[in-house]
């Protein structure tokens, strides 16, 4: 069973988002993704200042089985990239909650947050796919 953190909130395409309290957004995918590419050899992030819109592809993971789309769960400017992964893509694996996230955006509509779904709900996802 993937692990499904109660505090982040989810896309249909497995990506998560972890709301900081200063008003910015940590973007990765969930253990389920990282799972079912198997194990990651490549990452491609968007660029620092990039301006992302909610839905829009924002980077690559590469793994053994399959190239996958990243996809911007929110719309914002983005202020960080996980630069550790380009060297150890495989922390997407290891600890994709914590030492395997992809990026950090400044939001511009933290209203679309209400868009995405919640730990249940993306657990219900699961449960139906």
């Amino acid at each position: 069973m993937s692990e499904i953190p109660e505090d982040l909130r989810y896309l249909e395409s497995h990506e998560w988002v972890r709301v900081d309290p200063d008003g910015t957004a940590t973007v990765g995918i969930t253990d389920h993704a990282q799972e079912s590419l198997g194990d990651v050899v490549y990452v491609e992030l968007p660029e620092v200042g990039a301006q992302l819109t909610a839905g829009d592809e924002s980077g690559v993971v590469e793994s053994v089985k399959a190239a996958s789309d990243i996809y911007a769960p929110l719309s914002g400017e983005v202020i960080e990239v996980n630069e550790e992964l380009l060297d150890h893509p495989e922390r997407v694996n290891e600890s994709p909650y914590v030492d395997g996230w992809f990026y950090r955006v400044r939001l511009s509509d933290p209203g679309e947050l209400d868009d995405l779904l919640d730990a249940e709900g993306y657990r219900r996802l699961l449960d139906e796919g």
